[in-house]
């Protein structure tokens, strides 16, 4: 397969997996703490990869060491946890059309850490993307309820770590294969942190084999093979053989499916936060049109 075609189909295949994975999130949050669904969903994926660590570990970029843990605590750590957090607050719809913020987050990135060149056009575009931000921070909870400006700041905050973690990949750990910088983040960097984070909650003080315990483990394994494991090394696969830009692009597609998964579990969007999900994809598709970012 060429690189076209393959980037549109690990672009299509993401999207599925990561619009599914906030409807996974709060299925896990009926079972345990956010804290204890962010731990679990790293230090699953790191007992999985485990061995391809093992076996490459010859190949760690040693030389790179400090932009790996920057890509692996923005990309795959902190957001595992201010999701779950959020979730407590907003719906599983929501979180999806929050980030989908994240081609803004790389082009601002881009342009202040990496040296990226910007258009006006993208400029107007995330103008547009933001205001449709603040009508759903304003627009309650599709349920009559209040302002949630918290939540979505966590949000946001999760969708820039996303966007750092991105640019990083692209800019500096191109020559690591996907597979094996997976197996090293999960399983050499982030394996003791999660752990450790997961004991701080009392997870493995209060564990019991019952059938809550059981059902909630399954959703957050379902979450942490496919959407952490498997997604990232598709992820860092699509950076590869396009741009950051490019690869952000599956934020555009995630919220239809974090929706459609929502409201089939009865969730609903009120009036004012339908409206700010429109203007939000129409500032990333004004963006995104004809817009190219290149190197400086």
């Amino acid at each position: 397969m060429n690189a076209d075609k393959e980037k549109w189909v690990l672009l299509i295949v993401l999207s599925l997996i990561w619009g599914s994975s906030f409807i996974l999130i709060k299925k896990s949050l009926e079972h345990f703490n956010p804290y204890q669904v962010g731990a679990l969903r790293v230090l699953i994926a790191g007992i999985i990869l485990m061995p391809v660590a093992v076996s490459k570990y010859k190949l760690f970029p040693k030389r790179h060491l400090k932009w790996l843990l920057l890509a692996a605590f923005t990309g795959n750590f902190i957001p595992m946890f201010l999701f779950p957090i959020a979730e407590t607050e907003v719906s599983s719809s929501i979180a999806g059309i929050i980030n989908s913020m994240m081609p803004i987050f790389v082009i601002v990135v881009g342009a202040l850490i990496w040296k990226f060149e910007t258009t006006k056009q993208q400029v107007l575009g995330t103008l547009i993307s933001f205001a449709g931000v603040c009508l759903l921070a304003f627009g309650g909870d599709g349920e009559g309820g209040s302002f949630k400006l918290i939540p979505i700041l966590l949000l946001l905050t999760a969708t820039l770590c996303y966007a750092i973690s991105t640019t990083t990949v692209k800019s500096k750990l191109m020559e690591v294969s996907s597979t094996v910088l997976s197996a090293f983040v999960f399983a050499f960097v982030l394996f003791l942190p999660s752990f450790f984070a997961l004991t701080c909650t009392g997870f493995f003080s209060t564990f019991s084999f019952n059938r809550d315990t059981m059902l909630g483990l399954m959703f957050v394994s379902l979450l942490s093979v496919f959407g952490t494991g498997l997604a990232m090394m598709m992820n860092y696969r699509l950076l590869k053989v396009s741009s950051p830009l490019f690869a952000s692009t599956v934020t555009l597609l995630m919220p239809v499916v974090a929706i459609a998964w929502g409201t089939l579990d009865g969730e609903k969007l009120s009036v004012v936060q339908f409206a700010g999900t429109v203007v939000i994809i129409a500032g990333l598709v004004f963006l995104r049109a004809k817009s190219v970012i290149k190197a400086r």
